[in-house]
């Protein structure tokens, strides 16, 4: 049987020995087509909490090392990120903000409450072009969210005009007035966001005319053209992605998806670093429940759009849990243990596979707030933080723009307690969900090499996997390994190294190119083979 290119074969062994079965898996070289998208590594900064004020920005005034008011360190730990894109302002802010509040002398720009983020007054000081020039000193690809909610079709048609038209427009003098003669690029453009929620409350057939009505007057300036990006579904809303393929169609060029691993959205939601043995497997269990559905959201946009011309965009997604005892309420500073670098590396590891429809993904958010690549201190001091998320994101570097390269797996199920998911009382997030001891993604990048990431998620059993690589004999082998004594461990200000990669010793060729990987228990290694 011909096996699908973008299919990963999973055989569950469910009987295994009281010592487990190694895992074995067989890398298809040959079988590699499609490019992982890089903007699949993608960040999301929204102004809530201190992602922006305190995170990104510090201002030009502030004691904390900066370049023009952004914060020195962490321009640069995401500068080694090889960030593709990064969205903004929102999220739910996007929806309450007015572009025009954000330009010009900062002493005249205008306060506005942040009514869905904790109240707090937002001076406007960090605006579109704050955050152009960024991305511009990045390297990397604006993503702008439009407010359909609370704005105008004119508001959102003259923003457009001021951030990419280089001719002798309205917009663009006054853009030339406050300081920036050359247009940017912007290439990524939202047409509202959440709109089922707090973008308006809309159903799918409203918001498709309202698209359809926006869309309309966001016109193209010579030397730039936008990708058209719908507001999609909340995770297993199936019938907004077929409206939307239906009623907008290719006036879109790509529709988001929203995928929290969260335990409900009513009640606390556990802490980022003190959970039992089953929360930590449950919470493997519903990340990777975001393959079953891109799956059934990728169904429905091949039956209307064969051919793959619109992009699905997971825009958030990530772990959602308490924020930290003492933080500000509705701020959302969570820490981040190793339990979310597997979230990171299983997410990834799934968005490889669908690298066909998905075309970028947002992690939920880039500093401080939810599961952050970075945290810093609010008191003043400029002490900073890399999280193991981050950890993640660095070592798949190399799997950026490569080639997708499907592999047959074959590992045991992780023993979860039924009596868990029992007790659960959120219904939405009750249930059994399978768990794979072994995950792993493989891609051929440029240069030729294989970069092969494997994720042991068991809590206390060390595996072996047995690795074949179709007509690809390896000459070497070298890696890099992400664990600590413990799945809640952390970094913070005091160790800030806790949790950070280390070189892998754990890999041997075999004499006719076959690998053999040792991997500790709750470990991620990322291999490459030349």
């Amino acid at each position: 049987m011909k096996k699908s290119l973008f299919t990963t074969t999973l055989a569950i062994v469910f009987a295994l020995s009281a010592q487990g079965q190694d895992a074995t898996a067989t890398i298809h070289l040959g079988q590699g087509k499609q490019k992982i998208n890089k903007e699949i590594y993608g960040q999301f900064s929204e102004h809530l909490g201190s992602c922006i004020y305190g995170g990104l920005w510090v201002g030009p005034e502030s004691q904390i090392p900066n370049i023009d008011g952004y914060r020195k360190d962490v321009f640069d730990a995401l500068k080694a990120l090889k960030i593709p894109v990064m969205r903004w302002p929102g999220g739910c802010f996007a929806d309450d903000y007015h572009w025009m509040d954000g330009i010009g002398p900062k002493k005249d720009r205008p306060s506005l409450r942040n009514n869905n983020w904790g109240g707090t007054i937002e001076d406007n000081s960090f605006g579109t072009h704050e955050f152009l020039n960024l991305c511009e000193m990045l390297g990397c690809e604006p993503y702008i969210s439009g407010n359909v909610g609370s704005g105008t079709v004119k508001e959102m048609a003259q923003w457009v005009e001021y951030m990419t038209s280089d001719g002798d427009t309205p917009m663009a003098r006054l853009r030339r007035q406050n300081g920036r003669d050359k247009a940017w690029k912007v290439k990524y453009f939202g047409i509202g966001n959440e709109a089922w929620g707090c973008g308006g409350n809309m159903t799918p057939e409203y918001y498709s005319n309202e698209y359809r009505k926006f869309n309309t007057y966001l016109r193209d300036q010579p030397g730039n053209r936008l990708y058209r990006i719908a507001s999609g579904a909340s995770d297993y809303d199936y019938n907004w992605t077929e409206v939307l393929m239906n009623n907008i169609g290719f006036q879109m060029n790509g529709v988001s998806l929203h995928y929290y691993t969260c335990s409900g959205w009513n009640g606390p939601k556990g802490s980022a670093t003190e959970f039992s043995n089953d929360q930590y497997y449950w919470a493997l269990g519903k990340c990777l429940e975001i393959e079953e559905v891109i799956k059934k959201h990728k169904a429905i946009m091949d039956e209307k759009d064969p051919e793959g011309r619109i992009g699905l965009l997971v825009d958030e997604w990530g772990t959602w849990w308490d924020e930290e005892p003492g933080t500000i309420p509705g701020h959302l500073f969570q820490q981040n243990a190793l339990r979310d670098a597997f979230v990171a590396s299983l997410s990834l590891n799934v968005f490889h596979k669908y690298t066909d429809r998905v075309k970028m993904a947002n992690i939920a958010q880039v500093v401080n707030v939810l599961q952050s690549m970075i945290l810093t201190d609010q008191k003043g001091t400029g002490h900073m933080a890399l999280t193991p998320t981050y950890h993640v994101f660095e070592m798949y570097t190399p799997f950026q723009d490569a080639t997708y390269l499907p592999l047959d797996l074959q590992t045991e199920i992780i023993p979860v307690s039924k009596e868990y998911f029992k007790k659960k009382e959120n219904a939405s997030d009750a249930g059994y969900r399978p768990c794979p001891i072994i995950s792993a993604s493989a891609a051929k990048t440029q240069d030729g090499s294989i970069v092969f990431a494997l994720t042991n998620v068991s809590l206390d059993k060390d595996q072996t996997v047995s690795v074949s690589i179709d007509d690809f004999k390896a000459k070497s082998v070298s890696g890099r390994i992400l664990t600590s004594k413990s799945v809640g461990d952390y970094n913070d200000f005091q160790n800030p190294n806790r949790v950070a990669p280390a070189n892998f010793a754990g890999a041997k060729l075999g004499k006719d190119g076959s690998l053999s990987v040792k991997m500790p228990a709750h470990s991620i290694v990322v291999l490459t083979l030349k």
